[in-house]
């Protein structure tokens, strides 16, 4: 696995490049709460990170049973932006590591393209994937399906099969193993490593290693 060449590093965006899930995690318990689904921040993890908005939304409807009236979110996005406004960075170690990986990369996220847009900006990461930045609003259906990754590695003239991926959700990680690619699961967030751990799969706590998990080294 080692000698493999690799073609493309796709990047998922929430968790891995911008440390936004605890953020999320913390609004999204003060919103499911407000909508009459109490919920914990461990349960929040487990059902909706690396999940698109549209299965959230299709989750929260299921159990209550009727649909969320339209322009629901609206009430929420202020939320989100005030936490993100104060809070939100890098991940630890992201920039050191973006530096030193020679592959071509791309940012593949279930999050949409305004939200990518805004998360990369602040944080000072779009330019590094200008251009190459794909949302679960392109595709049919979002993570765990690897219709994200196999559209990501099509339009950059990728073989799947020499393609990685960098996630830190359970749903990530098997998206990838569904594409036929290599995953890296990054556990130095929300996620256990238990639920990264898998066939194909390299599970890893700090960021900084991963140039040298890439080429087979360790740091």
């Amino acid at each position: 696995m080692a000698d493999d060449r690799i073609d493309l590093v796709i990047f998922d965006c929430d968790g891995v490049l911008v440390d936004s899930e605890r953020l999320a995690v913390r609004v999204d318990a003060r919103m499911l709460a407000e909508l009459g689904w109490p919920m914990g921040e461990a349960e929040i993890v487990e059902r909706f990170v690396g999940r698109s908005h549209l299965d959230m939304t299709a989750a929260i409807e299921e159990h209550l049973g009727e649909p969320l009236p339209d322009g629901w979110y609206e009430r929420y996005r202020p939320w989100y932006r005030a936490a993100f406004d104060a809070e939100l960075t890098a991940v630890d170690g992201i920039t050191e590591a973006l530096d030193l990986i020679a592959s071509p990369t791309c940012v593949a996220s279930s999050n949409t393209h305004p939200g990518l847009r805004y998360s990369l900006e602040l944080t000072g990461l779009l330019p590094r994937f200008a251009g190459r930045i794909f949302s679960a609003t392109e595709v049919e259906r979002g993570k765990p399906a690897p219709d994200l990754f196999l559209h990501a590695a099509r339009t950059l003239g990728a073989d799947p099969a020499h393609c990685v991926v960098v996630e830190d959700s359970h749903f990530g990680v098997e998206a990838a193993r569904a594409a036929g690619m290599r995953a890296f699961g990054y556990c130095g967030g929300l996620t256990p490593r238990a639920w990264l751990e898998g066939p194909g799969t390299v599970v890893f706590d700090e960021m900084r290693d991963l140039p040298g998990l890439l080429s087979g080294r360790s740091r």
